[in-house]
């Protein structure tokens, strides 16, 4: 995933110093929101194996390209089809820069929701605790 992530970057670096380059767009491009909605997952499911490969070493033969194929999987959708999307998006860097703050606000609400319910279930807790 590390080494997907290196050239997916070098691709994007690349066509922004050459504008005139223009990506012909795919025959099954993802639809955008559909596109946001998988890095979403991608970012989430590389946290996942972030966290478990820290804390539970019986996950070593697990790696991050198994939760890369795992979200395809979610969506139904090739590698090949993703990575032509998303070479197709990069091309266009200020409407893959607003889709990127798309995903980046959607983890962000998603964080938020998270400590929220962390924060009702200690409530919780503490109420029920015997004085």
């Amino acid at each position: 995933m590390k080494k997907n992530i290196v050239i997916l970057a070098s691709i994007l670096l690349f066509f922004m110093a050459c504008d005139d380059t223009v990506i012909e767009k795919p025959e099954n491009l993802i639809k955008k929101n559909q596109m946001i909605d998988m890095l979403v997952d991608f970012h989430l499911a590389e946290a996942t194996f972030q966290n478990r490969s820290y804390r539970d070493s019986s996950v070593a033969h697990t790696t991050s390209t198994d939760f890369y194929y795992s979200v395809l999987n979610k969506y139904q959708v090739p590698d090949s089809v993703f990575e032509k999307s998303y070479v197709y998006y990069l091309s266009r860097p200020k409407s893959f820069e607003k889709m990127y703050r798309d995903v980046q606000n959607k983890l962000s609400e998603m964080e938020q929701e998270n400590s929220a319910r962390r924060n009702d279930a200690l409530d919780l807790r503490r109420r029920e605790e015997p004085r």
